[in-house]
């Protein structure tokens, strides 16, 4: 067995591999940039190592800075975990070069899988079905729409050399395409240094369903099944689950056959996933699912695949990487039960899925229902640098219901407040119909986009219990002050209080009075309600509201609290009577940053005229691309930033010119 391993990575997947590393003795070593300094995954290794600033490029991708680091430390391999260096061949070739044993395959393994085009190639002739499209290294513009248009629209531009969503378009008609490919070639430029992109026929009703598969050095490779990632947005995976719903056991076992033929094309060794689309419009069949791409590392979702196998992965990578032989072949793996697993990230689901950064103020997440796989904790930032994950959400049951159930309502016992999340919508998701009834498809959540992600408004009681709140009155009382229980006490009226809540911008007045042991009398807006209140043993608030009782949270802070119940939340603020002029001052005039980001183009310039709809900016940030458009036809009065430049949320972009009749800003009316 390995002696020491360094993880180049951060974050829940570096936590992930330390835990297995220190279960089996092996010592490790956590590399760390500026802004993880006092990261979760640099407390739990042995010892850490500073390999750079904040960016990734400067420090999470700097291969060199790594290799010193693990040289200095005195470790025999290098984990790579996901992301940042794992598929990249150069870094591998240079691990080796050093005398370390690279946790993964071989270089020239990731080499002939890293480029799609070559891998496609690579596939037909091993006998691999390969999805129809253009996988040439031809990158004209005009060449390239010629392709579209043969193979017919809609297509999908993909980076050749992409992965994660990352350099990938669909494309419905002609007029769409060039600025569509643009856009994909410098999303893959940022994140992987090729803006090579290929063309792929899109699947009309396809699901993704792809095969993990794993070799060793000895000549030997299996699968452990298929995983189903369907459930997907902006070609990024929500949630993932194995076994695939619907799966016909001829259709699993030549999945299977294919991706163990794919991997032994490459005398693979080590973890890899076989990703395979497959068109579902008449239902599963085995001769209807097409070679999409190789992952040449750990998948984020591995945990799903090891709940139903009992096998970790994490374990099978160290002890192949040690020279051992795989613990298990194929007639010795076997599907027991199913499992889910979410990804919860920093991300305002209401607003376009916008990343949130901040801090964590408060962190509560469900480990007594489900594994869950974090790399944070209470008190953290989410900083605008790298992947705005907060952990993975994983259960498993005998069987699809059980096991979607669970995680239906461990979704509802996640409390996270600092920074948005999308917790409200997983749990949205795990209740949706066509979900529910095994129909995942890779359209659906665009389908059903605005059913997952409305605001809920918040009871009238809700609101009284916030008032509250922050009023002081459920502030436990001090035992020696014999004045300490009588808030709001009148010597000769009912004791009352009065709040103005803040609710998303909304002045909500809020007067409420006690009416005996724990009830109230609340009116909320002009309208009454009356409720009572018991404290449950788990720190949870009963709340009952003619005869019907709730469990609700209350996080407080200094001038604000989150009320969290039925798995949705509400955040209140007390109302500051100065906040909102400015915003109101100039409605659509104004184009500002939605999140902190890179101005990566600008195509803005004062006295232009520009059309609603018309993209004037693209920002980039925790490897996303957003896009921003003119909200009216106009002239562009100002620009403010400058292409190239890191902005802060909030930050002012450029001003239009006010419509006809409107004065300008600070200037009064005529009259």
């Amino acid at each position: 067995m390995l002696r020491k391993v360094l993880i180049a990575n951060r974050g829940e997947i570096a936590c992930r591999i330390i835990r297995t590393c220190h279960r089996l003795g092996v010592a490790t070593v956590a590399v760390y940039s500026d802004a993880d300094r006092d990261a979760l995954h640099v407390s739990l290794a042995g010892e850490a190592v500073h390999v750079g600033p904040s960016p990734a490029a400067e420090s999470y991708l700097r291969g060199d800075a790594i290799i010193d680091a693990a040289l200095r430390a005195g470790a025999d391999a290098i984990h790579p975990g996901y992301g940042f260096l794992s598929e990249n061949p150069d870094f591998a070739w240079a691990v080796t070069s050093a005398g370390l044993r690279f946790i993964g395959p071989s270089s020239d393994a990731i080499r002939a899988m890293g480029l799609k085009d070559a891998a496609k190639a690579l596939m037909e002739k091993a006998g691999v079905p390969v999805v129809p499209g253009y996988h040439g290294a031809e990158q004209d513009p005009d060449f390239l729409l010629d392709e579209a248009e043969r193979i017919g629209f809609p297509v999908l531009i993909k980076a050749r050399a992409g992965g994660g969503g990352k350099g990938m378009r669909r494309v419905e008609n002609a007029e769409a395409f060039r600025e569509a490919l643009a856009s994909a070639q410098r999303e893959a430029s940022a994140a992987f240094g090729d803006a090579s992109c290929l063309i792929e026929k899109y699947i009309a009703h396809p699901r993704h369903i792809e095969i993990q598969v794993f070799g060793d050095d000895h000549g030997n490779v299996v699968h452990l099944f298929e995983r189903d990632c369907s459930l997907q947005r902006r070609h990024q995976k929500v949630i993932e689950e194995a076994p695939a719903p619907g799966m016909p056991e001829d259709m699993r076992r030549a999945m299977g056959e294919a991706a163990v033929k794919a991997a032994m094309a490459i005398s693979y060794s080590g973890a890899g996933t076989i990703e395979f689309i497959a068109d579902a419009s008449e239902g599963l069949k085995p001769d209807r699912f097409w070679f999409m791409e190789m992952n040449t590392r750990l998948q984020v979702e591995h945990p799903v695949t090891e709940a139903i196998t009992g096998v970790d992965l994490v374990e099978w990578q160290l002890r192949v990487a040690s020279g051992e032989p795989l613990p298990r072949l194929q007639d010795e793996l076997f599907i027991s039960g199913w499992a889910f697993e979410a990804r919860l990230y920093a991300e305002d689901a209401e607003r376009g899925f916008l990343p949130a950064t901040g801090q964590l103020v408060h962190l509560d997440l469900p480990e007594e229902l489900a594994r869950v796989d974090s790399g944070v904790r209470a008190g953290d930032r989410i900083s605008p640098f790298y992947d705005p994950m907060i952990a993975k959400i994983i259960t498993r049951g005998p069987d699809r219901q059980t096991a979607l159930s669970l995680l239906s309502s461990a979704l509802s016992e996640v409390r996270a407040t600092g920074v948005t999340t999308n917790a409200t919508f997983l749990r949205r998701l795990t209740m949706q119909t066509d979900f529910v009834e095994g129909k995942p498809d890779t359209g659906l959540i665009d389908r059903h986009l605005s059913e997952l992600t409305f605001h809920r408004a918040p009871s009238r009681e809700a609101m009284a219990l916030a008032a509250l709140e922050l009023s002081g009155t459920l502030q436990p009382k001090t035992a020696n002050d014999p004045w300490g229980g009588l808030s709001g006490f009148r010597l000769w009226s009912q004791a009352s209080d009065f709040v103005e809540l803040d609710d998303r911008g909304h002045h909500v007045p809020v007067s409420f009075a006690s009416t005996g042991e724990g009830a109230y009398a609340a009116t909320v807006d002009g309208k009454r309600v009356d409720f009572s209140l018991s404290r449950s043993g788990d720190g949870a608030c009963l709340l009952e509201v003619e005869g019907s009782k709730r469990r609700v949270h209350l996080v407080s802070g200094q001038r604000d609290v989150t009320i969290f119940g039925d798995g949705e939340n509400w955040h209140f603020g007390l109302l500051d009577p100065l906040a909102g002029e400015d915003e109101a001052a100039d409605g659509g005039d104004r184009i500002v940053a939605p999140m902190p980001g890179l101005v990566k183009l600008l195509r803005a310039v004062p006295g232009a005229a520009v059309a609603k709809g018309e993209t004037l900016a693209i920002m980039e940030a925790m490897k996303m691309e957003l896009t921003l458009a003119a909200p009216r036809d106009g002239t562009i009065a100002e620009v403010l930033v400058a292409q190239g430049e890191q902005v802060v949320e909030g930050a002012m972009l450029l001003t239009l010119e006010p419509e006809d009749g409107e004065p300008e800003y600070g200037e009064p009316e005529d009259g």
